[in-house]
Parts: C-alpha cells; structure tokens; sequence
C-alpha cells in the first residue's frame, strides 16, 4: 500500500505545491485543513481517493490526532501573517506546531517536515519571528530528526507579495513601501515544495536549512523589477518606519473599531519585521547542500503577472502594433 503523508495547511501557498509534489511520487495526500470546502481543488491533484482533504484545528489535541493517525510522514505548512480572533500567533506558529510534533512522535511518525522562516529567532523583537523560533524549539523537542526549512520571501502565482504590489500600482502613479532599502532573496514556491518533498521521501539530512533564491535584492529593487515586468512606470516611496508605526497605530484602531472587519494593510509587527533583513545567513545550510538550484525570480514573473500590465496578455502584441506602417 502507497505510503500516507498528512499535510497541515496542505491547501495553503506552500502546501498545495507539496501535496501535488508528493502525490507525483505516488504517496497518499491527507490535506488537513479548516476549512474541507475551500480545500476540494487538490482532489484532482492524484487519482481518485489519493489526495484527500480533511478537517482540522491545530489547537485541538484530538482533532490534530485524528488527521495524524495512520500517517508516515507528517508537514507543517500552517503560519500566519497576521493574528486574527483565535488564530494568534503564538497559537499557531508556536503551540500549534508542537502539538503536532508531540502528536506525531507519540504515534510513531517516522519523519516530520516543519515550514518556518528565515528570521525566526527567540530574541526577535517581532512576535511573528519569535513564535517561528518557539515552534522551531517545540518541533526539535519532540522530534530531534525533523528537517525544519526556513524560506525567505515566497513568489508564485498565488502569492501575496507581487500580486499585491502589482495590484496596487494600477491605482495611482506611486507605489509606496516600507522599508525600501531592506534586502530580500526571495526564493520560487515549487523550490521549497521540492526541498520539503525530497524531506518527506527521507533524501534529506535532519537539520535546519534556510532556502533563498539565487538573487539578493532590496525591496526597491523588487518593486522595480515587477514594474518592468507589468509594463508600468511607478515612483517607488520610501515610507519611514516612524510614519509606517503611525500609519499601523491607526490601522489597528480601525480595525478595533470595526470588530475586524477592516484588514489593515500593514500591522505594527509587520513593520518590526521590516527592519530587518530577509536573506540566508552566511553560515546555514541552504539549496547547495541539498543538491539544488534554486529558480531565479526572473524566469518566472512574467508567467503570471501579465494580468497587471495595461492591456493585460495583449501588451505586447499592442505594443509591436506601434511599429507597424499605416
């Protein structure tokens, strides 16, 4: 009988692309999820029956365990960017992933995979960046052979980075950023999904490795290549981070008001997270120690986001009618 992974957030940016991965190698697919509904479109992912999604609430012992029973290998893609309601920070990323790990271990898994972030780091002024680390810790503590991947900034064509920016330079001649001079090395979603499947698979040496493409580049100069990718020319402002903790102070107090029915678009530990750089540390173990190349951001933004540029997948074609003698 093929071999079972669950996957938690198997239906997330990061997930889907594991569970297609894994369901290629012929494995069954548990997509834990919270929400079944919204999780369906991974079905066709394998033959029928072989990737399945299922509920579950990381906060709950019995409900992780339910998902966790019969599994070989378990991934933990869940984190979140923001805190909403129950969903905390220190709920998911921290108590949920050693819920996990714990569960895991007292069933017997034989492996685990844990998604985290570069960044992640007990000292961390940023609570998003110390949870990651506490989760780390708790994932170790119950499973020491775990293969723990910390990404930088995570582009495809589900992203909330470039699609967001793109989205936002249609709607005036200035596209504003904090933090313009920080650096980034962001890395393509199918890379990590790769790293994380050759994890599950056991080609992987336990350990931490942090995965960042092969380009280091401030945020600035990501605006501008995703600007010369759409075809728009846009002023990239610098917003300080003393008006950025103003501007979050507000955005918060809104969306208190409206009992969070208002998203901010940037919170206060988002811009705490701003400061400080995104990049593979000097010292880790990355893509060259598990024999792969990592995508380079280039070879993969036009693919998706040409639906930014002025006439959307007939830009160019506009643009060579230009030429043309009437």
């Amino acid at each position: 009988m093929s071999k079972l992974v669950t996957i938690f957030g198997g239906s997330g940016f990061v997930g889907r692309y594991i569970a297609r991965r894994l369901a290629k190698e012929g494995w069954r697919v548990r997509v834990a999820v919270r929400n079944v509904n919204e999780a369906m479109f991974v079905r066709p992912y394998g033959v029928v029956g072989q990737v399945e999604p299922v509920f579950c609430n990381i906060r709950d012992d019995a409900s992780v365990a339910a998902v966790t029973t019969g599994a070989d290998v378990v991934v933990n893609c869940v984190g979140v960017l923001d805190e909403i309601g129950k969903n905390t920070f220190d709920a998911v990323q921290a108590e949920g992933a050693g819920r996990i790990a714990r569960i895991a271990a007292e069933m017997g898994v034989a492996r685990m995979v844990h998604v985290s972030a570069i960044g992640a780091s007990a000292d961390s002024a940023s609570a998003y960046a110390r949870t990651k680390a506490a989760g780390e810790a708790a994932v170790l503590a119950a499973m020491p052979e775990a293969v723990i991947l910390r990404p930088s900034i995570i582009f495809g064509p589900e992203d909330q980075f470039f699609n967001r920016f793109a989205g936002m330079s249609r709607l005036g001649p200035i596209l504003p950023v904090v933090g313009a001079e920080t650096k980034f090395q962001p890395v393509y979603v199918d890379d990590v999904a790769a790293a994380a499947t050759n994890a599950v698979l056991g080609k992987v040496p336990a350990g931490t490795y942090e995965l960042g493409g092969p380009g280091v580049h401030s945020f600035r100069d990501l605006m501008q290549i995703m600007l010369r990718v759409i075809h728009r020319r846009r002023l990239v402002l610098n917003i300080p981070f003393w008006a950025a903790n103003v501007m979050a102070r507000g955005f918060g107090l809104v969306r208190f008001l409206s009992a969070g029915l208002v998203k901010p678009p940037i919170t206060r530990d988002q811009v705490v997270n701003l400061r400080a750089d995104n990049v593979v540390s000097e010292d880790a173990r990355g893509f060259a120690d598990l024999d792969m190349r990592p995508t380079a951001l280039e070879a993969v933004l036009p693919d998706y986001l040409w639906r930014f540029r002025p006439s959307g997948q007939y830009d160019a074609i506009k643009d060579s009618a230009k030429n043309l003698k009437t």
